[in-house]
């Protein structure tokens, strides 16, 4: 197996939004689940409520994950706090809430486990949140081992990111094909690498990234002989939501 670069400090195995499927996702609860199986590397997505408070959230919408309608940009803080975000899950997670920035801060950092942030803004307010991540990143993490990795698809997110803690290490997500100026992108961005669709990646394609002196990150892969074969190829990390089958303790 390909050891971890010297170039990427992180863990190779990064549980997706805290647990996969396997508990409510972007919870602490999914936090504690990942935890339990050996990650000590988590990524999830973080947006802005209306009044500025920075939460976990995939979607716009709250629909798919809560128990309730609307966008959570349109709502405050202390509205989304009595939501329940994990019923939609299974009985034995309801009324878990939402978590802020500042909780997940203090669970991992407490529990010595990293972090990969998607600055995930909502439509529209794509500067505005990676600012406000940035910025709230470098002061949550203030003093850790490690701190954040910062991503996004959002360009406009990480230019704002940049702009606001330089210090924080960035990496530009990539949703299907790579485009082929994305050495341009990563050098106007300043970022460490790409965090690629497994659907899109091949071994030249790593080969060439990896040559060129950047990290690549894999999400998500679900498969044991895949995360194999990628960390083979020379891979830095993979995202899996597998956190049962897929466990730190074999990818040593």
């Amino acid at each position: 197996m390909t050891p971890c670069r010297p170039d990427w400090p992180y863990p190779t195995l990064i549980a997706h939004r805290g647990a996969g499927h396997h508990a409510p996702e972007n919870t602490l609860a999914a936090m504690r689940m990942g935890a339990a199986q050996g990650f000590m590397m988590m990524e999830y997505d973080a947006k802005l409520s209306r009044d500025g408070v920075a939460l976990l959230l995939h979607d716009d919408a709250l629909d798919r994950t809560t128990n309730v309608s609307g966008n959570a940009a349109d709502k405050t803080w202390a509205e989304l706090a009595a939501v329940d975000a994990g019923s939609w899950h299974s009985a034995q997670y309801a009324g878990e809430p939402i978590p802020s920035l500042h909780a997940i801060a203090a669970f991992t950092r407490a529990n010595h486990i990293h972090s990969n942030i998607e600055i995930k803004p909502h439509t529209g307010l794509d500067a505005e949140t990676g600012k406000q991540i940035a910025r709230l990143a470098r002061n949550l993490w203030a003093g850790a081992t490690l701190p954040p990795l910062l991503s996004s698809f959002s360009e406009t997110a990480l230019q704002a990111a940049l702009d606001e803690a330089p210090e924080l290490p960035r990496a530009l997500l990539i949703s299907k094909e790579v485009p082929t100026d994305w050495a341009k992108r990563l050098q106007r961005l300043e970022c460490q690498g790409l965090n690629l669709n497994d659907q899109y990646t091949t071994r030249a394609l790593v080969e060439e990234i990896r040559n060129a002196g950047y990290t690549v990150a894999v999400w998500t892969v679900n498969n044991r002989a895949r995360a194999q074969e990628l960390l083979d190829w020379g891979c830095n990390a993979i995202f899996t939501d597998e956190v049962q089958t897929i466990l730190p303790a074999d990818f040593v």
